[in-house]
This record gives structure tokens, C-alpha cells and sequence, in this order.
């Protein structure tokens, strides 16, 4: 039941992205639209509720729950970029605002850039780890909650993995090619012109 709403809720995200960003751009209804946009926490809130029920109805915790702590975790870490960042293209295919400015693509730049992403995703482990240690102690049988506890270590693992990569990049800066540089974050742009 429980990978079947996760399941639902990533559909839902999409279905709610979409229509908020349909109402704003195509239909000229920024506020209905917006309103969409606003609705998508109420997805996380209803996976919580469904998770804590189910636990309480006397489920064995197990995977299930890890993976909906984590895809709520996921979501509050990075929810914001990813609509922000589907926004912006959406104002520029269907608004008519100007394409958005993409990363930085090289140097210090693209490590901040890079820095600020793996913030999101410790955001994601802490909020994912606080979810789980509530659903543990929520169950209180130490014999029932190993998969939980398994969880914990999965969203720090993810979160150490990203951020090894996110120092390469401070480590082993990515250096413009010749002749050109890295102005807008988007595109080249020749030097000497």
C-alpha cells in the first residue's frame, strides 16, 4: 500500500506541477495556478499520515516505510529547486520571459553551484532521519525497527556519495576551454569580441 502511494504522490507531484504551470502560463490564471503549486506539500502531508497509520494499525516496519521517509525527505530538500527551475522554463516556452539562466558550467562558480544542490540533500537526509527516528519510536519495539534504522544510514550514505561529488568539483575545478568562458551560466561566450 505504501509503495503504491509513494508511486501516487510522484504522479501527483507531476499532475499538480503541470496543471499549476498550465493555469499560470496557458490559461492566464496566476493565482489558481498558483494555488496548484501550493497544493503539492499536501501530497508529502498525506503519504506522513498514511505511513503513520499504517504503523499504527500494526504493519512490520519495513522498506516501505524507509522509502516514503526518504521520498518525503527527497522532496522537502529539493521540492523548491525543482519547481523553480520548471517554472523558469515554463515562464520562457509559454510566457514569453527570457530563457532562464542555467549552472554555472565552469570553475568556483559550478562549485558553489554544486555545494548548493548537496545542501538539498542533506536537507533531504536530516528531514528523512527525523522521520525515521519518529517512526521508531513511535513502533518502540527495538526487535521490529531494524529496517528503519537501515534507512537512516541509506539517506547518509546518499548524502556522503553526493557530496563527494560536489567536492570534486571544488577539488578538481572544470576549466573553461580555450577562448572561451562561462559569463551567463548558459551559454559561451567568446573572448575578444
Amino acid at each position: 500500500m505504501i509503495v503504491a502511494l509513494i508511486a501516487a504522490c510522484e504522479i501527483g507531484f507531476w499532475v499538480l506541477l503541470a496543471a499549476g504551470l498550465a493555469c499560470r502560463y496557458l490559461l492566464k490564471m496566476p493565482r489558481t495556478g498558483l494555488a496548484l503549486l501550493l497544493c503539492e506539500p499536501l501530497l508529502e502531508v498525506v503519504l506522513l499520515v498514511a505511513t503513520a497509520l499504517d504503523l499504527r494499525n500494526g504493519a512490520e516496519p519495513n522498506w516501505t516505510h524507509g522509502l516514503a521517509a526518504l521520498y518525503i525527505g527527497y522532496t522537502v530538500g529539493h521540492g523548491h529547486r525543482t519547481v523553480k527551475w520548471l517554472d523558469g522554463h515554463a515562464a520562457h516556452r509559454l510566457g514569453g520571459a527570457p530563457k532562464p539562466l542555467g549552472p554555472p558550467r565552469y570553475g568556483m562558480a559550478r562549485a558553489r553551484h554544486e555545494a548548493k544542490v548537496w545542501l538539498g540533500t542533506l536537507i533531504g537526509a536530516a528531514v528523512a532521519t527525523a522521520l525515521l527516528q519518529l517512526a521508531i519510536w513511535y513502533v518502540d519495539d527495538p526487535s521490529r525497527v531494524t529496517s528503519l534504522e537501515d534507512w537512516r544510514f541509506t539517506a547518509w550514505r546518499i548524502a556522503g556519495i553526493h557530496g563527494l561529488v560536489a567536492l570534486a568539483y571544488w577539488i578538481w575545478p572544470k576549466k573553461a576551454p580555450a577562448g572561451e568562458r562561462d559569463v551567463t551560466g548558459v551559454g559561451k561566450e567568446r573572448v575578444g569580441r
